[in-house]
């Protein structure tokens, strides 16, 4: 809890400095009609000790449940240093760095931030973050749409194999704006997008091509050839990656001959926590060619008169900066806190321990795939390389496998059945470094008795 030290004849001598009665009287530009006389449902103060004992107790309603999902959102260790820094009152509550002379801090973060995005992803400029990776990806298509200024149809191809949240999250943000999503299909052997699927579009006018590596069942697509295709056809590319694959993955400046015009993705697996959904942080980096079409801001590095380092906003292309019609955006924001916190487990991982953790990450699916496969029912859906997911078929519905798993304190996987029921009974599962494998032992013997006795389709 926060300590708050104010004493009841503080918060009078700081009333009587301004002149003010009570704390009411701080408010007293609030309609008398639109304030509540009292809140019925807000049970009566509790001390110190007995709100720690209360939430306490409710935390522990949630358990601490052996974790087999990704679908997005993995868990990953935490070396203790990164919330102990970015916790610290001076970063915790800087936000937004309005005054360059007084914001040193701040910007120097954001720009270290943006030096090691752009060298993950390979890409020359990233931003200061956004909201989350859904929401960075709609920002990618937008951004593409203005930076594409010789294409006039405002058609983007997007695979089947995407993260759905991410494609219903595009489809509200642009969707809007005559942006046109235009679905691939995906190989029902490989789970990946074949070059013969994009055939259809070949010679026609279209603005960009999204492809995802490792892509939302975990395969690992053919990215060259996509991107050199969507390159053939004078379409910018925008790639959604997982930046913990990156440590072992090419990067999308890579791809192809000439690699990518836009990479974006989710940065929660560099350092943030699983959290009830968030809040998380999106990342975006470009070539430097399309930088002014970039939403959000840019940190900057210069030098002063006496030739010391100096850090100051040079890319400002928001609506609180310029007209809201010019500007790139008008909902992305700097995910201070979060992408603090991803800067310093960069920095504390470095290239090798990142690496050692991607390596983890296949070594321990690669485990769980093998043990789960090996129970009577469940097979592998996809061949071919992955990263650290899977898609696993079951003889029976995946729902009430996975009810009756969390029963036992095993949060089974993610069922496919709602996005893609031509998939059957779907399972994708997720081993991350935190997994060992006695877990995996405890998951497959837990699955095989679930299967045992929840009745077969």
């Amino acid at each position: 809890m926060a300590y708050i030290p104010h004493t009841d004849e503080d918060v009078r001598a700081m009333l009587e400095a301004i002149g003010a009665r009570d704390i009411d009287d701080l408010f007293d530009e609030i309609p008398a009609g639109l304030r509540i006389g009292s809140l019925d449902g807000v049970p009566p103060a509790l001390s110190e000790m007995e709100v720690s004992r209360l939430m306490s107790d409710r935390a522990g309603r949630d358990g601490r449940p052996l974790n087999f999902i990704g679908a997005g959102a993995y868990e990953h260790h935490i070396p203790a240093p990164v919330w102990a820094i970015t916790t610290r009152g001076e970063i915790y509550s800087a936000y937004t760095p309005y005054q360059a002379e007084a914001s040193q801090g701040t910007l120097q973060g954001i720009y270290e931030y943006q030096t090691m995005m752009a060298s993950l992803t390979g890409m020359e400029v990233s931003n200061a973050s956004l909201y989350d990776g859904a929401s960075g990806l709609a920002e990618a298509c937008l951004m593409a749409i203005r930076a594409h200024r010789r294409s006039k149809s405002s058609r983007i191809l997007v695979p089947r194999a995407l993260n759905p949240a991410y494609r219903r999250c595009t489809e509200a943000i642009a969707g809007t704006q005559d942006l046109r999503l235009e679905e691939v299909s995906y190989d029902p052997k490989s789970g990946c997008t074949p070059l013969d699927a994009l055939r259809p579009w070949e010679g026609q006018d279209i603005t960009a091509v999204v492809l995802q590596q490792p892509n939302f069942f975990g395969q690992l697509e053919d990215v060259d050839g996509i991107t050199d295709w969507a390159r053939a056809q004078g379409a910018l590319v925008i790639a959604v990656v997982n930046p913990t694959s990156l440590a072992l993955l090419r990067p999308p400046g890579e791809w192809g001959e000439k690699g990518v015009d836009i990479a974006c993705g989710e940065g929660q697996p560099l350092g943030v926590p699983l959290s009830s959904g968030g809040p998380y942080f999106g990342f975006l980096t470009t070539r430097m060619e399309h930088v002014r079409q970039m939403p959000g801001r840019i940190v900057g590095r210069t030098v002063d008169l006496d030739g010391r380092s100096g850090f100051t906003l040079t890319l400002q292309a928001r609506e609180q900066h310029i007209r809201r019609g010019k500007a790139t955006s008008n909902i992305c924001t700097n995910q201070g806190l979060l992408m603090t916190a991803a800067t310093i487990y960069m920095a504390l991982l470095g290239p090798a321990g990142l690496e050692r953790v991607a390596s983890a990450c296949m070594a321990r699916t690669t485990e769980l795939v093998e043990a789960l496969t090996r129970v009577r029912g469940v097979r592998r859906a996809f061949d071919g390389p992955r990263f650290h997911e899977a898609v696993l078929q079951l003889d029976r519905p995946v729902q009430p496998v996975l009810a009756a798993l969390a029963e036992r304190g095993i949060v089974g996987g993610h069922d496919l059945g709602r996005d893609y029921p031509e998939l059957g009974h779907a399972l994708l599962v997720c081993a991350t470094e935190t997994r060992t494998r006695e877990d995996i032992a405890c998951y497959a013997a837990a699955l095989a008795d679930t299967l045992g006795r929840v009745a077969a389709a």
